[in-house]
């Protein structure tokens, strides 16, 4: 048996199969938490991901979703980076970065994070792929007696292009 599918019908299945595949658009840069193996072209506060070398122009591009543990809340720009890596020290398996976006000492800051209020600075850690990892990692943090206000927080970070 022979079916015939009118052109409608085949641009409907197509539309339907492209909003269904992922594409570079909506692709999200794997993050490179090791703070020995950073992505090239981040900076040390930065926490490092993929991103694209595709030539496409974007206002911005985000990293896989991730868990980290929020050291300390702040005000804007309060993480100094001897602070930074002193946390650091204390994790050195495991990324810790600060939000610099929009600070005056830093005007080519173009990374920033989700689901942090942008009228606060942090100081965090990277906690893991899921929140059981992350759960586990915010014991870790507790045991150090150092950061008693630690909590886990999902998040992305974004590249902001210019």
């Amino acid at each position: 048996m022979r079916v015939h599918l009118s052109p409608a019908l085949i641009r409907a299945i197509a539309v339907l199969l492209a909003m269904a595949l992922p594409t570079a658009a909506s692709a999200q840069g794997a993050v490179h938490p090791d703070p020995a193996r950073p992505h090239a072209g981040f900076k040390p506060h930065q926490l490092s991901f993929e991103t694209p070398a595709d030539g496409v122009a974007r206002a911005e591009f985000r990293s896989a979703p991730f868990f980290a543990v929020i050291l300390k809340s702040t005000s804007p720009c309060g993480v100094t980076e001897p602070e930074r890596l002193a946390a650091q020290a204390l994790f050195p398996a495991n990324k810790v970065f600060a939000s610099r976006f929009g600070c005056e000492s830093e005007p080519e800051e173009n990374v920033t994070y989700t689901n942090v209020r942008p009228n606060f600075g942090f100081l965090a850690v990277y906690a893991g792929a899921t929140a059981r990892e992350a759960e586990t990692f915010l014991a870790k943090v507790k045991a150090t007696g150092r950061f008693p206000a630690a909590n886990v927080r999902q998040m992305q970070a974004v590249l902001v292009y210019p």
